[in-house]
């Protein structure tokens, strides 16, 4: 009798670079982006405040995803591509 162990990862041997982060966020519009997370809204809605008001962000826009176990709209990633210089995403617990 044999066993036989799968291994459910998943390997890649593609190298995906970090996005280049800016210098500063004054004068930038930052995306938050709600997963739907317990308390989600309530850290992304603090956030923004402080972003606003400690470093000079201009515009806070924030969007919510439909479910946690769900990728984000292919709508809400174009908008944010778009319109945001930075985004962040929220993952409450």
């Amino acid at each position: 009798m044999s066993l036989s162990f799968l291994d459910p990862s998943v390997t890649t041997s593609k190298s995906v670079a970090m996005a280049p982060r800016p210098e500063s966020l004054a004068g930038k519009t930052v995306g938050l982006f709600d997963n739907t997370k317990e308390q989600a809204d309530i850290v992304l809605e603090a956030l923004g405040e402080e972003l606003m008001r400690s470093h000079g962000v201009r515009e806070v826009i924030t969007r919510r995803g439909i479910h946690y176990s769900k990728p984000a709209p292919l709508e809400i990633v174009e908008e944010m591509a778009r319109k945001c210089d930075i985004v962040i995403c929220a993952l409450g617990g």
